[in-house]
């Protein structure tokens, strides 16, 4: 390959270099029109080393986003998610099929020294390498990033770990549920006066997940400008403190120690669930900042007494000439049979301000909480469509995949598995206006593209694969 012209340019900040890259191995170029649909990372490889969570979802998102990802696996177990179940649809667990669409498996012995050969030669091919082994796992096998950078300079070496590749807790191994507890983020979630709670789903997996799919996406930006690759350390524990923000902070700048407030937010009130009245479920009524006629302060206007036996349509027009207010306090006082004279919470100075709110939540929660239990969630919702005041359902899951809106953003995505028939799952969060991800590949079997990657990719003979699976260095499923 030749050698890369390096051009050196002078700026006020002093010196700059600029690596021009050789057309063929140029990323991130743009294409001649009249090739059809393109993605954005149409060209680059991916090998994806690793297991269960965080890096099978950031290298699906790499999927669908138009990557070519070769996802490698232990002959006849593979990925350990594959027997997490019930529930199953056939034979594959539904937790593998939920994170590892557009993928190709090869399954491959990395403890025998031929397996680990053949790393190292898909390495020099990839453009990319993802793992996530205990720190110096890969190393011992001849696979750490000194020695794939030996063969593959250019290639992105992202490492996934509990707790970083250096550092006093580095060779622990790292788990969603700990990981979650050692960072805080268990100490802060679930009810006010009970006990720590793990999240319904492994967050700290999934955050480690996006911050390594961006991770990576910069990583290959950061290869087109120098023309060398780079080893990334992503880790759950980073992520994780990452993602405390302002309950870090609080801690941080003031000293505030953080405690559980269930659904509840600790600086502003209202928000969080009202009960309402059978048969319903649980409407989320919160105030979040908008503006400084926010709805964050939704209680703070100063009406004082309010006739409620008033015309309704006309007591909401007056509602309407009120700039940017959603006045949930106000709105409930209509809504309800009071009497003829109620005194207006907005208009009470305890509740005036969102400072003032968290000094009285008891008090205000309680008002809320009677008022709301007078009504299903079903009327509550009826009576805010409308009015500005953010609420929606507290649904399960069922309701969640029959919401209009979650069909209207394409968040099913239906495939057909090789031996599972049909399945979905959910679809990729984010859509562009100039391509789809509504088309993709099942998950693969193990060892579903082993023979076809050795073959297209690394220029191996028939006898030479042969002898490979004989050997059990490497395995290839019926279903090719």
């Amino acid at each position: 390959m030749a050698m890369a012209a390096v051009v050196r340019s002078t700026v006020r900040l002093g010196p700059v270099y600029t690596v021009r890259i050789p057309r063929a191995r140029r990323l991130c170029a743009s294409t001649q029109p009249g090739k059809g649909v393109v993605k954005p990372l149409d060209g680059i490889r991916v090998l994806d080393l690793t297991r269960v969570l965080a890096g099978p979802f950031a290298s699906m998102i790499l999927g669908d986003l138009g990557a070519e990802v070769i996802k490698v696996e232990k002959p006849g177990s593979g990925d350990d998610t594959r027997s997490w179940g019930p529930p199953f649809v056939g034979k594959e667990s539904t937790y593998f099929l939920s994170i590892n669409r557009n993928k190709k498996s090869i399954a491959v012995n990395l403890k025998d020294p031929k397996g680990a050969k053949l790393i190292l030669e898909l390495a020099e091919v990839c453009d990319i390498l993802m793992e996530n082994y205990l720190p110096g796992k890969l190393g011992q096998m001849g696979l750490g990033y000194k020695d794939v950078q030996k063969v593959a300079p250019r290639l992105i070496y992202c490492s996934i770990s509990g707790y970083g590749q250096t550092g006093p807790m580095s060779l622990s191994p790292g788990y969603d549920s700990i990981a979650s507890a050692v960072s805080g983020m268990m100490h802060i979630t679930g009810p006010e006066d009970g006990e720590p709670v793990r999240p319904g789903v492994a967050m700290t997996d999934l955050a480690t997940g996006l911050y390594t799919h961006g991770a990576i996406m910069a990583g290959l930006l950061q290869r087109q400008k120098t023309g060398r690759g780079l080893h990334i350390d992503c880790n759950l524990l980073s992520s994780q403190v990452a993602c405390l923000t302002h309950i870090a902070a609080n801690y941080l700048n003031v000293g505030k120690e953080a405690k559980r407030w269930g659904t509840a937010h600790e600086s502003i009130v209202p928000y969080q669930p009202c009960p309402p009245g059978p048969p319903g479920g649980i409407p989320m009524c919160s105030q979040a900042s908008r503006d400084t006629q926010s709805l964050q302060c939704v209680l703070s206007l100063p009406w004082g007494l309010l006739q409620t036996d008033m015309p309704k349509a006309s007591l909401i027009s007056k509602r309407a000439s009120r700039p940017k207010m959603a006045t949930l306090l106000w709105l409930l006082e209509i809504i309800n049979s009071s009497p003829k004279y109620a005194r207006c919470l907005s208009g009470d100075p305890k509740f005036k301000t969102n400072m003032l709110r968290v000094q009285n939540r008891k008090e205000l929660l309680t008002i809320l909480a009677e008022k709301f239990s007078e009504k299903s969630t079903g009327e509550w919702l009826g009576k805010f469509v409308g009015t500005g005041v953010p609420c929606g359902p507290i649904n399960n899951i069922q309701r969640v995949f029959s919401d209009p809106q979650v069909s209207h953003n394409n968040l099913i995505l239906k495939m057909d598995h090789p031996t599972a028939g049909k399945i979905a799952v959910p679809g990729p969060a984010v859509w562009y206006s100039d391509f789809k991800s509504n088309m993709p590949t099942p998950p693969p079997l193990i060892g579903q593209h082993t023979v076809q990657v050795l073959r297209d990719l690394l220029g191996y003979r028939d006898d030479t694969i042969q002898q490979l699976l004989k050997a059990g260095t490497v395995s290839q499923n019926e279903v090719q």
